[in-house]
């Protein structure tokens, strides 16, 4: 089944660097250029005028799109990504697991920033968070077999600052919006812990269109929040579709722009119809989709 909801990281010119460093350093991963910007761009964008706009990954299959543009936004580890290192994919050896997850961890914290240092926690015996030299925050894992099979890649949302604390109302929400969705495991704080109130959540899963999530309430203050950075980009059937989740999730009137919107809690997700590509290639499109907030398609 394709995948729904696509997960798109924003580049600061680097799109194509970052493809093959994720390609070198993830496992089973490549990427291809998917879109290119138009020769006839506006002349604010006239530096981008044939390059790459989206350069697609496909990380043992999970598909992120890789958004080249300017230094407006930059990902942040408010939503980051889960990497499980499952015994059972390595033939059943923990050992070989963990030292695909080492050398996975080598390559992502070359030039990046450790949020939480490699090592042994209470819930993994190998478990580390960091963020990559793009700003792409990663969470890898060594999962334990006995809880079964888990893919490879969970994207995790964090609620913080002025969203603290609404991680299982905003998981609720969305699960209210798609098909094949469910609120699943929750752990909570048992006791106030830095800004994270006792009974926020420390740990839930949640699925949208199939597809897992993970969810938390930082336990600490932090000093970043959802932007455009990571956008959840959602594939659509048709306009009834479109229309339905943009009334549904578009709550920052001036974040519209292009079929991208901000949702009640700044997280900024892309409505578009699954045949965009197509649909891009029509005469005019590029100067269509950059006049528009919503995407109407019978405007192509």
């Amino acid at each position: 089944m394709a995948q729904k909801i696509v997960p798109n990281l924003w580049f600061n010119r680097d799109a194509d660097e970052a493809g093959g460093f994720y390609s070198e350093v993830l496992p089973r991963t490549s990427a291809r250029v998917s879109a290119r910007y138009p020769d006839d761009v506006p002349d604010w964008q006239s530096e981008f005028a044939g390059d790459t706009l989206v350069l697609d990954l496909d990380v043992d299959g999970y598909q992120i799109a890789l958004i080249n543009a300017g230094d407006e936004f930059r990902p942040n580890p408010s939503i980051s990504f889960m990497l499980n290192f499952d015994p059972l994919a390595f033939d059943d050896d923990a050992d070989a697991a963990r030292r695909a997850l080492d050398e996975t961890w080598k390559g992502l914290s070359s030039e990046g920033r450790v949020l939480m240092d490699l090592g042994e926690y209470p819930f993994s015996r190998r478990y580390g968070w960091v963020e990559d030299r793009f700003g792409v925050s990663w969470q890898l894992i060594l999962t334990d077999p006995e809880g079964g099979p888990r893919p490879f890649v969970i994207p995790q949302v964090m609620f913080s600052g002025p969203v603290q604390g609404k991680a299982q109302e905003a998981a609720e929400f969305y699960v209210s919006l798609f098909e094949e969705a469910s609120l699943g495991f929750i752990a909570e704080y048992p006791e106030p812990t830095g800004p994270a109130a006792a009974g926020d959540v420390m740990f839930g899963e949640f699925q949208l269109a199939g597809q897992p999530f993970a969810m938390m309430d930082s336990a600490v203050a932090q000093d970043f929040a959802f932007d455009c950075g990571v956008s959840l980009e959602v594939r659509c059937a048709d306009q009834t579709e479109i229309d339905r989740l943009w009334e549904a999730l578009s709550a920052v009137p001036e974040a519209e722009q292009c079929g991208w919107l901000a949702d009640r809690y700044g997280v900024s997700w892309q409505i578009v119809p699954e045949n965009m590509g197509e649909l891009m290639e029509r005469p005019g499109a590029y100067d269509t989709m950059m006049k528009q907030k919503k995407i109407v398609i019978a405007d192509y």
